[in-house]
């Protein structure tokens, strides 16, 4: 008899955890697997940044990891939407962050907001992510370059490459929140549209007309860059505090 009961007992169980799992909806599952090594570096997958701190900065893209991201990045670029923007949040041993056309962290493209693509890439030195709110899919045109490593904002952010070249003109974006002389894009391409690199003459001519043409006209005063348009829209992400590592036995 305990035997019998036993068994109604378990297929009772079992048809209860069915009814249960049936009310309940899925949950997203999470990839905890390590990313692949990066491909081969290919000329379509490259983004150039042309930065006023000196020379050009490339950066691969992974389209094998955030594909949706990569195309809205390739699709603004070519629109020459990077153009010209500035680096309005530069935190010191943290990250750089660009991306808004008004400059002041709260806009974005035209285009609609991209869900997240949360994968295996890592916040490593040169890694390149999508800035977003609070709400993982609000990623749109803004995103940030890492001065250093902050792995434990990793499956936190959309990661879509990582800078290959030219890390040392990031290393000379002028830091501030924001920067007093903010650094800028002059110039955003793929690799794949084969645009030169721009000329020291060439960026500090360009330089000196986006500031001209960006200075307030007399008798005004600038616009703080970092003065929110609406509560609560700062796109940017959260500095964590860097990993601290294990105290050692005495």
């Amino acid at each position: 008899m305990s035997r019998l009961l036993s068994i109604i007992s378990g297929v009772t169980g079992l048809f209860m955890a069915a009814a249960l799992a049936a009310q309940t909806p899925a949950q997203p599952t999470v990839d905890l697997k390590a990313a692949p090594p990066p491909p081969a570096l290919e000329a379509d997958n490259s983004w150039n940044l042309d930065l006023s701190t000196g020379g050009r900065v490339v950066i691969q893209l992974r389209p094998d990891m955030a594909p949706n991201h990569v195309e809205r990045i390739k699709t603004l670029t070519r629109q020459g939407f990077y153009n010209g923007l500035v680096f309005f949040r530069v935190i010191e041993g943290f990250m750089a962050q660009s991306g808004d056309p008004q400059n002041v962290g709260t806009g974005g493209s035209p285009l609609p907001n991209l869900n997240a693509e949360i994968n295996g890439l890592m916040h490593v030195r040169g890694a390149v992510a999508a800035a977003r709110t609070q709400d993982p899919n609000s990623a749109n045109s803004q995103f940030y370059i890492m001065f250093t490593p902050r792995l434990n904002m990793d499956r936190g952010y959309s990661v879509f490459g990582r800078v290959v070249s030219g890390m040392n003109h990031v290393d000379l974006i002028e830091r501030g929140e924001p920067p007093a002389n903010p650094s800028r894009i002059l110039r955003a391409s793929l690799g794949s549209d084969n645009v030169p690199p721009m000329s020291a003459a060439e960026i500090q001519a360009e330089t000196a007309r986006l500031a001209a043409a960006n200075a307030p006209a007399p008798g005004r005063t600038q616009t703080p860059l970092n003065l929110p348009t609406r509560p609560g829209a700062r796109v940017a992400p959260v500095p964590q505090p860097a990993p601290q590592p294990a105290p050692q036995p005495q």
